[in-house]
């Protein structure tokens, strides 16, 4: 039997890894599915979800040039949309623009314009900058002099 991509077959799992299992397509072919093709949840033990000599229906995903074939059973397994289960995650958070309100403790209204803000912030950058020369030069001894 010749094996495409995309079609669905039957084949029995002949042995398992920690990242797969292969798969007897039959007529002497086998095929890998990769751990991450084995069910619609997260698997981190291949061993619960599959055994040696299972029955199982795959899709071919790939074949390689070398003749190395790709498959999945998530993929054969059409689900209908009202069983495939629910999002595992919450739902995301609807985010507010972010707009700038000035600097901690500030009374900033509406009422300033762009060059008193920009003058505010320039202000509270020195004196940051400032902070933190004064507390580098501490660490030496307080100055600067006879270091290069």
């Amino acid at each position: 039997m010749a094996v495409e991509i995309g079609a669905l077959i039957d084949g029995t799992v002949s042995g398992i890894i920690e990242y797969g299992a292969f798969v007897d397509l039959g007529g002497e072919q086998n095929g890998m599915v990769h751990i991450s093709e084995v069910a619609n949840t997260y698997v981190t033990n291949i061993r619960e979800h599959l055994a040696v000599g299972q029955q199982v229906r795959v899709k071919v995903l790939n074949i390689s040039p070398e003749g190395k074939i790709s498959l999945s059973i998530k993929k054969a397994i059409e689900a209908p949309q009202s069983d495939r289960p629910q999002q595992s995650r919450p739902p995301r958070r609807q985010s507010t623009p972010n707009v700038w309100q000035g600097p901690r403790g500030s009374n900033v209204n509406g009422s300033q314009s762009f060059e008193d803000m920009m003058s505010r912030f320039k202000q509270t950058s020195e004196d940051k900058i400032s902070t933190l020369r004064r507390s580098g030069d501490s660490r030496y001894g307080g100055n600067k002099k006879g270091r290069k």
